[in-house]
């Protein structure tokens, strides 16, 4: 396929981890595709990918998602988790519907619900009630925590040799964000999906401590996981710019690990892709060089 077949498929977030993953992934298919960017200026990566289409709008702006969905039929909807994110998504669902859309990817998280003590889980719950409710056919991801949140971490690792949250010994079965695209370009493109709801996690559940013994094996140089208090994980936060809401968000989203919530294994990655999730070990060696 080539730039000049019209794109069916919108990808909102597209300059992000996720977002410009499944865009890599689209193009290498041969498959055209719109992105939805806040400025040129920051997709120039995305630009270059062969069947790429970029438009220029803003979640909080309907006429510009109107020009964006003029002719879509499949959108893949994600926000950052920010204060707005609810506000945003449901504008975007609003408007998908009045334009005639078919088919919302949602990327939602693992435990989502309208009750849950994260806020996090709970503005994705109430997106995906509000899709179910617009008629419109979906698919939702869930995915459990993202081993390239890890990246996150990179500093301390590197000048340190450790890294510090609030995890306790939990196992949490994280997963590969490029098999979270993966499974996105299959929801995208394929038949079968169509008011499926995936839990997406990595092939094991793993605690920090096993995470950290991993980067020492494959580093080639010790690195500890420390265990430190909510408070100090806040300020960290706060100190590197994190918005209060954010972080806080964090917060209860580390405090859900902790209690164990998020160490369920699924098959779905290899169910709907073919292909077997990655291990974290993969994710380190793949990454090894950003850690050294």
């Amino acid at each position: 396929m080539t730039q000049s077949i019209s794109p069916s498929i919108l990808i909102t977030g597209a300059t992000g981890t996720i977002g410009s993953e499944l865009a890599t992934q689209l193009s290498a298919k041969g498959i055209p595709f719109r992105a939805l960017v806040r400025s040129l200026e920051n997709a120039e990566k995305l630009a270059q990918l062969d069947g790429a289409e970029l438009v220029v709008g803003d979640l909080n702006d309907p006429e510009s998602l109107v020009r964006a969905l003029d002719g879509i039929e499949r959108a893949f909807l994600l926000t950052n988790s920010s204060e707005q994110a609810e506000t945003l998504q449901m504008n975007f669902v609003a408007v998908a519907q009045q334009a005639g859309v078919k088919h919302i990817v949602k990327l939602s998280q693992f435990a989502a619900d309208l009750h849950s003590p994260v806020r996090f889980l709970r503005y994705h719950a109430a997106v995906e009630q509000k899709i179910r409710e617009s008629g419109l056919s979906f698919t939702f991801l869930r995915p459990n925590l993202f081993m390239q949140a890890l990246l996150g971490f990179r500093d301390p690792i590197v000048n340190q040799g450790k890294f510090f949250a609030t995890a306790g010994d939990a196992r949490i079965s994280a997963v590969d964000i490029r098999d979270i695209a993966a499974v996105a370009v299959e929801a995208l493109t394929m038949p079968g999906h169509v008011g499926k709801t995936y839990d997406l996690t990595g092939p094991e559940a793993l605690t920090h401590q096993q995470m950290a013994a991993h980067f020492s094996d494959i580093l080639g140089r010790p690195v500890l996981y420390i265990d430190v208090p909510p408070a100090h994980l806040r300020q960290a936060l706060l100190s590197v710019g994190f918005p209060e809401w954010q972080a806080d968000g964090l917060i209860e989203d580390y405090a859900h690990y902790a209690r164990g919530e998020a160490s369920a294994v699924s098959s779905a990655i290899q169910e709907v892709t073919g292909k077997p999730a990655r291990d974290f070990k993969s994710f380190v060696r793949d990454y090894a060089l950003v850690f050294s």
